[in-house]
């Protein structure tokens, strides 16, 4: 009998080779499969083939196809705002001689970056009250490899896919006179930050829901059986180290879900003091002074989990008072100027 049967050595060394194959296996899948679990474009089943358009909510929109430096076309919505589009809560009194261009130029332009699941279309209601209560231009960006977009979706490329929303903008000859506003939810939360962080001139508020610090660091929570596999995250998106690079004087609105069983909202709380430590006294010319922190504000919903945050009371009164307080930041930073050493010494010099 004993001939049928392997030796303890035999079968020791059979599975600690089974075992390194798998191990090896698994640390390969780890590292170069991140990309189908960190960004499923394709899930729910249909989000590459069924995209919703805005005129299915009766919104007025153009079909935008941005072509990337590297290539790759994205198929993106733009809302433009339309004098006739209601007075919604930002009640405006619009002068009958203002035209649409005019008046398209005078409002804020908010950016789109959705979270990692679904396509653009499904965030569309959302894009409505932007437009309609809010009377803002809205861009929906729809990243590389989501909804009708080209491509493969990586850090790389979804950096590059905003560098070029953000560029058409700049460059349009309407839009590049209005106010841009960038609304992050989940992972375009770091999509955002890292944009505001490369083009701080450009930007004029960030608007974050539900983000996380860093993926490496998120990994363990959101993928318990991937923890100790997290130093192999080649996709870092590293809001926590992009946030000081963000100017004091650049508004941010944080809305966290206090439920987020996805991100964790000491995530959030973590980026909040990152945000808040940008406000910290500074020293110039023998005068201590302190910018930046009266630009911010953290606003944590208690029933909100990681989807439905947005569907909390409360979320858009916050989203619509951050956005109508920003109509008046030109003048603040001008008497905000005059209180600097800087602002201070030229005074005394008149």
């Amino acid at each position: 009998m004993s001939g049928f049967f392997p030796s303890l050595e035999t079968f020791a060394k059979g599975t600690l080779a089974t075992a390194a194959t798998l191990s090896t296996l698994g640390v390969g899948l780890a590292y170069y499969g991140q990309n189908y679990l960190i960004y499923p474009s394709a899930f729910p089943p249909g989000s590459r083939t069924d995209v919703a358009a805005p005129s299915d909510f009766e919104l007025p929109y153009e079909n935008l196809e941005l072509k990337t430096p590297d290539e790759v076309v994205l198929r993106c919505y733009l809302l433009p705002q339309r004098k006739d589009a209601g007075a919604g809560e930002a009640f405006l009194d619009i002068p009958a001689a203002m035209s649409e261009d005019e008046f398209i130029a005078s409002r804020p332009t908010v950016i789109m970056f959705h979270g990692n699941g679904g396509n653009l279309g499904h965030r569309i209601p959302l894009a409505g009250i932007f437009f309609k209560r809010m009377r803002c231009n809205v861009l929906m960006m729809c990243y590389r490899g989501y909804g009708h977009s080209e491509g493969s979706p990586s850090e790389k490329g979804l950096r590059i896919d905003a560098q070029t929303g953000l560029d058409y903008l700049t460059t349009h000859p309407i839009l590049k006179q209005t106010n841009i506003i960038l609304y992050g939810q989940s992972i375009g939360g770091a999509v955002a930050i890292d944009l505001a962080s490369r083009n701080a001139s450009k930007i004029t508020a960030l608007i974050l829901e539900n983000t996380f610090t860093s993926l490496p660091s998120l990994v363990p929570h959101a993928l318990p059986a991937l923890g100790p596999l997290a130093f192999l995250c080649h996709q870092k998106w590293d809001s926590a180290a992009k946030i000081p690079l963000i100017p004091p004087t650049t508004p941010v609105l944080m809305l966290s879900g206090a439920r987020d069983d996805l991100v964790p909202r000491e995530h959030m709380r973590a980026l909040w003091e990152a945000v808040a430590r940008r406000g910290e006294k500074r020293t110039a010319g023998g005068v201590e002074y302190k910018v930046g922190l009266e630009r911010a504000r953290y606003v944590e919903f208690e029933g909100g989990g990681h989807n439905d945050t947005c569907t909390q009371p409360g979320y858009w009164s916050a989203v619509s008072d951050f956005i109508a307080s920003l109509g008046s930041v030109s003048q603040k930073e001008k008497e905000k100027e005059k209180e600097t050493p800087a602002g201070l010494a030229r005074s005394s010099s008149l």
